[in-house]
């Protein structure tokens, strides 16, 4: 009762607050809503790990920032009303937009593909043969890592194949379902932001080489692009993190908790191993009586979708590039197709969500050959199955659509604009790649968007490293900022789309895949700006800088992390 007390004050003292409020004109006529703009991310973050309820806290999330956008009229019950009809205005145009349409057909089709496998008995087949290499929680979360490494071409996919194929695996070696998605999540976006053809490449190359525009000069930026690498500082050092707490079996945190609860129970009783887990219809799906179990019924559905992925990225961006008007690019297509950099211009031109929908679609349609030939089902019940496991997946759909519209919310109210001026101001030339990092994070914390915030501060990044520095090394480092920056705060938040899918994935409670993480992403963003970005900016060598900040992430596992099994007290 008191609970609910204090939440109705709190929201008569915003409504209050916010229609009082006069909010000032800008130079160029837009409306400045200062500190109101942090609305939506916050209410959604707070209601996020008050309720534990995402969709709902997405969803007052834009309830609020629409009100504050509409409380300029100055009348309650109008801004109530608009409020509600700009959540559904938001819905439509997220949904209307060719990406995002894409991106959600693809998530609900891999469901239903990973429900043929199963239903095969395809992925019974492959946890049984990895459960017989992992011969134990240590083998069994590098081969997850590995398969998170393998699948550098694109972190949706990589999200949502590898939690399903390991979940059963890492249940039989008691590890947590939370440990699983720290895991997917870890090597899903720092490995496609940093591998060198990857559905991320085109868009990091293509703000490197507007920002470069900006500042009068004509680089390769696909160069510029490979120069950061070693200055991707959190991605590097979190794939070590990752393989590092599996080798030690240490943890600290929350995660020792997950972990430490999970050895104690039995695996396969998920109520004992997370109270809060989310039921999914692919867990209750059981291979088909008399079918024979093989890891093709799995590897040949995964395979045709990787290897249908990276042929259809090569020639939707290929016809990209052919009918766009860059006549160079289409010059060095025609003579050289398939050359190294012909490859990596077509895969960054390509439309990733569409390219991923199609090829989850036509894997599907060989896992229902392969089914219906092994007498495993029908084509009508293939086709259920097919259904069923879409169905699995709808609440990810739902939650991605709600996040997409609070991303729509938070443009109109400026907020990251808003941020950046707030935090941007003048500094020492050796702290700026530092404050680009951790203003990058802020940004992609309240967002939930790494490709937004890279969109948003590389313009300001590399004029303003050029304007403080004349060394090119510094202008690279400042741009790597911006794009690890981004990955940093996206691991962070709990609206994030990769976090979203990797919790799913491992079907885990969204909020405790958060708690877990957060931790863990936090002691490798400190270690890469104490111990990379600082010393960078003040000029250090890369070749003293990387095994110097590697040897600190061992080291804070080794010594602050405690061991899985508790030590047994002497009585």
């Amino acid at each position: 009762m008191k609970k609910n007390i204090l939440i109705g004050i709190v929201v008569i003292a915003f409504v209050a607050i916010t229609l009082a409020t006069d909010f000032t004109t800008g130079a160029d006529g837009a409306i400045q809503f200062g500190w109101f703009s942090l609305v939506p991310p916050v209410v959604s973050i707070l209601l996020a790990f008050i309720t534990k309820n995402v969709l709902i806290s997405l969803f007052l999330g834009i309830f609020a920032g629409a009100f504050v956008l509409h409380s300029v009229d100055g009348s309650i019950f109008s801004a109530i009303v608009q409020s509600f009809l700009s959540i559904v205005e938001y819905s439509l145009t997220s949904l209307a937009d060719r990406y995002n349409a894409g991106i959600i057909l693809q998530v609900l089709v891999i469901g239903g593909l990973i429900a043929l496998m199963t239903k095969m008995g395809g992925t019974k087949a492959v946890a049984n043969a990895l459960a017989n290499k992992a011969k134990g929680p240590i083998s069994a979360q590098v081969i997850s890592w590995i398969l998170g490494l393998l699948l550098f071409f694109d972190d949706y996919a990589n999200a949502l194949i590898v939690g399903p194929v390991m979940r059963p695996v890492t249940d039989e070696k008691k590890i947590s379902r939370e440990k699983l998605a720290f895991v997917v999540d870890a090597t899903a976006a720092p490995v496609a932001g940093i591998a060198l053809i990857s559905t991320w490449v085109g868009y990091e190359v293509g703000l490197i080489q507007d920002g470069y525009e900006a500042i009068g000069q004509n680089v390769n930026a696909y160069s510029i692009f490979l120069e950061t690498i070693p200055y991707r500082f959190y991605n590097i050092l979190m794939l070590l993190f990752v393989v590092c707490t599996a080798l030690f079996l240490r943890e600290f945190g929350p995660m020792l908790k997950a972990e430490r609860r999970a050895r104690k129970y039995d695996a396969t009783n998920e109520e004992e191993i997370d109270p809060h887990a989310m039921s999914s219809e692919l867990d209750e799906m059981k291979p088909a009586k008399g079918v024979k179990l093989s890891i093709w019924n799995a590897i040949v559905p995964v395979g045709t979708l990787i290897v249908t992925s990276l042929i259809g990225f090569y020639f939707n961006g290929y016809n990209t590039i052919m009918s766009g008007e860059d006549a160079a690019l289409i010059a060095d297509m025609q003579n050289s197709p398939f050359s190294f950099t012909g490859i990596q211009e077509a895969f960054g031109a390509s439309d990733a969500s569409v390219v991923l929908f199609q090829a989850a679609l036509f894997a599907s349609i060989v896992a229902m050959v392969m089914g219906v030939h092994q007498k495993a089902f029908t084509w009508g019940e293939a086709v259920d199955t097919w259904i069923g496991g879409m169905k699995s997946l709808v609440v990810t759909g739902a939650i991605l659509l709600m996040a997409w519209s609070l991303s729509a919310s938070i443009t109109d109210l400026g907020t990251a604009q808003f941020l950046v001026s707030s935090l941007s101001d003048t500094m020492p030339a050796f702290l700026l790649p530092s404050v680009i990092f951790i203003l990058g994070s802020v940004i992609s914390f309240a967002t939930g968007t790494s490709y937004g915030t890279m969109g948003i501060l590389m313009p300001l990044a590399i004029p303003l490293a050029a304007g403080l520095s004349g060394d090119p090394q510094f202008i690279v480092l400042s741009a790597g900022a911006v794009l690890t920056g981004a990955i940093f705060g996206d691991h962070c938040s709990p609206i994030s789309d990769t976090t979203i899918l990797s919790s799913m994935g491992a079907s885990v409670n969204h909020i405790d895949h958060v708690q877990t993480q957060t931790p863990y992403a936090l002691t490798v963003g400190t270690i890469s700006v104490l111990f990379g970005f600082l010393p960078a900016g003040l000029g250090m060598p890369i070749w003293i800088i990387l095994p110097i900040s590697i040897l600190v992430t061992i080291g804070v596992i080794y010594f602050i992390g405690k061991p899985i099994e508790e030590p047994v007290t002497q009585k």
